[in-house]
């Protein structure tokens, strides 16, 4: 067994190293998610940065575990924290480049009709 814990210390080095990072984005995540909140239209998703946040301050502190004891278990958390929250951020990256591309065709089917109300006018 001390094999395993050793191989699981070893395994999570890189990211234990990181792991105030990890921390540290967790808490800015959290902090967006509030001040988030605390408008009427935020309302409405606030909860989901507040969730990343949680998602990597559990990460964090699982991967400590793991790094000191060399527990298994806490290493599978820490991953699958981590897992969830890429799935998370890819999501939400996708959907915004959906609503950016809508938004891209809205401006040029405006500006076209504008240009061709203006060109309607001046004949």
């Amino acid at each position: 067994m001390d094999d395993r814990s050793a191989l699981v210390r070893d395994l999570s080095l890189p990211l234990a190293s990181g792991r105030g990072w990890v921390k540290f984005v967790g808490i800015i995540n959290i902090i967006t998610g509030v001040l988030t909140a605390l408008s009427i239209v935020g309302i409405l998703w606030a909860w989901i940065p507040i969730w990343m946040g949680v998602l990597l301050m559990q990460s964090g502190g699982a991967i400590e575990r793991a790094q000191m004891a060399g527990d298994e278990s806490a290493l599978r958390m820490a991953l699958d924290k981590l897992r969830v929250y890429f799935i998370i951020q890819g999501v939400l990256f996708i959907i915004g480049l959906v609503v950016m591309a809508l938004f891209f065709m809205l401006f040029f089917g405006a500006l076209m009709a504008a240009i061709a109300n203006h060109n309607v006018y001046n004949m």
